[in-house]
């Protein structure tokens, strides 16, 4: 048993009263958000000015401070001011709003000094009224209706339904295995949702097979293939879609969207056509989640460790000939689900290097191939002769790989990372083993350039 922290989400069914009060929460946690980053935005231009003019540190104008806590401090003492309206919304939807731009402004400094991992970020910007609605309650009266599976509470808007039940949290909190923290609210794609936070204790099975160990090969033909053979196949929900997606945008261009040029409007009908292409997406991405989530939870329950690749799926983006082939597949969320169920149920999830050989390498006897075009989709051994689908001979690499490495103490990940430098391309021959370290230079590894005629005396002697 466990405790963790797992979100229960819920479609909402609110009346027209109770929308409206839902987007005046969204709004005010946008008004906030936009009223400190202004603040905050214009502090930082005047000391940059006052620096301009050659003014000391000490000479200028006080940094504001830009946590959490210091900016609700300043709300407090100026929102009589710039909101006197701000009593007709809940407190905690200013809040969120400042909490976000906290967190937002410490991404942006983590990222500028280099704690932040990725790819920099920039100075966050004011969130127009086109930004996704959501407000965040962690305080005030809001949760399950006690003996009621159908409605949930919310701060300042009462009693709201949902449109489906909530049997499966109610149960938990009425047996003392949970606990609600905070409640999100959100729009998407013409529906209000809710998000409870829960701390749960979790008895999650063990695994049918706890000493079995697979191997998971994930790819755009297939979704996934497994070292005992078994071929996931890739529903392909995105070109599913397509042919009405097409259809959809088609129409919306014939019609009049907005243009900030000359103050044009979108008409009605634009925006009902832009409502429809915004369910479809989310109806594929529903459909894409929920597969996901059924292959992750039985691979999970049913293996004792499980092995992946550590794949590029950012750079594999960048090719446009398989973007969204790529994108409509779910390779990282599938990896993300797949570590945190692990983690739930005891399970050992092992990590393979981004540049560890799994497609080169023959599962049989560990030769290396120097080259494998993409489009060669049956790997046969040069040296023992064994042929084997691409994949599938993948995947037994990646199983085996499990069986060499040792795992971390909480079984969360095991890399394994090849010597030399992992960047830069080898025009090597294979090694024969499966590690990715190349051979030495007696077993037929070619040069990059010509040895001088001193080293090459050297060596010979």
């Amino acid at each position: 048993m466990s405790t963790v922290l797992q979100a229960y989400r819920f479609a909402l069914d609110p009346n027209p009263d109770q929308e409206s009060a839902l987007r005046s929460h969204c709004g005010a946690q946008r008004f906030a958000f936009n009223w400190g980053l202004a603040r905050i935005k214009a502090n930082r231009d005047q000391r940059k000015a006052e620096a301009s003019y050659g003014l000391d540190w000490d000479e200028l104008t006080p940094s504001v401070s830009r946590s959490a806590y210091s900016l609700r401090k300043d709300w407090n003492q100026a929102k009589d001011m710039v909101a006197p309206w701000w009593q007709e919304n809940s407190k905690e939807a200013y809040s969120s709003g400042l909490a976000n731009l906290a967190a937002a402004l410490k991404n942006w400094g983590d990222s500028n000094t280099g704690k932040r991992k990725g790819r920099k970020l920039a100075f966050p910007k004011f969130k127009g009224r086109r930004a996704g609605l959501s407000c965040r309650f962690t305080t005030g009266s809001f949760g399950l209706v006690d003996g009621d599976r159908r409605h949930v509470k919310l701060p300042r808007i009462g009693v709201v339904r949902t449109h489906e039940s909530t049997r499966k949290l109610a149960r938990h909190v009425e047996r003392g295995r949970a606990r609600i923290r905070s409640a999100t609210v959100s729009y998407r794609a013409g529906r209000w949702c809710v998000s409870f936070s829960v701390e749960i204790t979790r008895d999650d099975p063990a695994p049918a097979q706890p000493d079995v160990t697979v191997g998971v090969d994930l790819g755009i033909k297939s979704l996934a293939v497994l070292s005992t053979g078994e071929v996931i196949a890739n529903p392909k929900h995105l070109e599913v879609a397509q042919r009405e997606l097409r259809r959809l945008q088609r129409q919306a261009s014939r019609r009049q969207g907005p243009d900030r040029r000359p103050g044009q409007k979108p008409s009605n009908r634009w925006r009902k056509t832009q409502a429809r292409i915004a369910k479809l997406h989310t109806t594929v991405a529903n459909a894409r989640h929920d597969g996901l989530h059924k292959l992750t939870t039985r691979l999970v329950r049913t293996f004792g460790a499980i092995v992946l690749e550590d794949l590029n799926v950012a750079g594999m983006v960048k090719n446009r000939r398989l973007a969204r082939q790529v994108a409509g597949v779910g390779m990282a969320e599938l990896r993300r689900q797949v570590e945190y169920k692990a983690s739930w149920a005891g399970v050992c999830v092992h990590v393979a290097d981004r540049w560890y050989p799994s497609s080169k390498t023959c599962s049989d006897c560990g030769v290396v191939k120097a080259k494998l075009r993409l489009s060669d989709r049956v790997f046969t051994c040069s040296s023992c002769g064994m042929s084997l689908d691409r994949d599938l001979n993948a995947a037994h690499n990646l199983a085996k790989l499990a069986e060499t490495t040792t795992s971390s103490p909480s079984c969360g990940a095991t890399v394994n990372e090849p010597d030399g430098n992992p960047h830069k391309p080898r025009s090597t021959r294979a090694a024969g083993i499966a590690t990715g370290r190349p051979a030495p230079n007696s077993a037929g590894q070619r040069r990059h350039r010509k040895a001088p005629a001193h080293d090459t005396l050297s060596h010979v002697s």
